[in-house]
């Protein structure tokens, strides 16, 4: 297939490798930087606990006039309209356009520049990916993906690129309640992306200190709140539990919103904690948690600026 990785951050770089490496066309699209120019000339690198890995990549600024068979939207949430208006080029009557973004809201801004009846959600499970320099990332451990349709794919685009995964290497399945699955995720993302963003700790430093565990497990349970009340099918009974057995896998890791803020990017927080309270609000709940950690990030993220 010839795949499009569009964002060569810490996911999409993962992304794009496996893909290469499988023997996909992988063309992968990056704004002009040490990264991209790093990439140009030595590849990329990546660890991993399979090893680590070089591989050669087509990479570009801009998208060419070619039309590809997968889309994969790697950016941050913040960046994708902007990405989605510019992607046009690659898009042709059959391209699967998977969106890989945390936190819920990012589809609906891509499918206001793209055809949403060729747009997939994707969700990706405790990777703990994060870049180590230019041209070079690394990950924790490569646990499952899932894609379901965002609006009325065709079944059979959908199994093509879940098969483009899976050749990739990657735990890939079809999901047929993605939104389900993205609250489930949120649940996690809620409790660990602004406390462990605001204190520097990775999750299990957080989860294990004896006050900010106390805030991490309150906005995950605000979270499975909503979700409940807005009548999301999630399976989850302890939500605690869920929150802890995360933290367990991927203890070591520092959350992209921490990554985001020691880099000085504007972070996804409106799309995590945010989100969480702006759905609150529209169930008819309160959610002070989480709107207390999205309010504290946007200001500490001002107040760098």
């Amino acid at each position: 297939m010839k795949i499009a990785v569009v964002g060569a951050g810490a996911m999409g770089s993962v992304f794009a490798v496996h893909f290469a490496e499988a023997g996909h066309a992988v063309l992968l699209i990056q704004r002009e930087g040490a990264h991209l120019d790093a990439i140009r000339a030595h590849g990329l690198n990546l660890a991993g606990p399979d090893g680590e890995r070089r591989h050669r990549l087509r990479a570009e600024a801009v998208p060419p006039a070619e039309v590809h068979d997968m889309v994969v939207i790697a950016t941050k949430a913040t960046q994708v309209a902007a990405a989605a208006r510019a992607l046009r080029p690659l898009i042709g009557p059959e391209t699967v356009i998977v969106a890989m973004q945390n936190g819920i809201g990012a589809a609906d801004l891509i499918a206001l520049s793209l055809p949403a009846n060729q747009l997939v959600i994707g969700i990706a499970a405790a990777f703990g990916a994060q870049l180590t320099g230019p041209g070079r990332g690394e990950h924790k451990a490569m646990q499952a993906i899932r894609l379901g349709a965002y609006g009325d794919l065709p079944k059979v685009l959908l199994l093509r690129a879940v098969e483009a995964w899976q050749e990739a290497g990657f735990a890939a399945g079809a999901a047929d309640d993605i939104l389900t699955m993205q609250w489930e995720k949120l649940i996690c993302n809620a409790s660990f992306s602004a406390p462990c963003g605001l204190s520097g700790l990775t999750v299990g430093a957080a989860l294990a200190d004896k006050d900010l565990g106390a805030v991490c497990l309150a906005a995950g349970r605000e979270a499975w709140t909503v979700a409940r009340r807005l009548g999301v099918a999630i399976a989850i009974e302890d939500p605690e539990a869920h929150i802890r057995a995360f933290a367990e896998r991927v203890a070591g890791a520092k959350p992209s919103l921490l990554q985001d803020i020691e880099a000085g990017r504007p972070s996804e927080i409106d799309f995590i904690n945010g989100a969480v309270a702006r759905e609150a609000e529209r169930a008819g709940l309160a959610a002070p948690v989480n709107r207390t950690l999205a309010a504290l990030v946007r200001q500490h993220e001002a107040a760098q600026r």
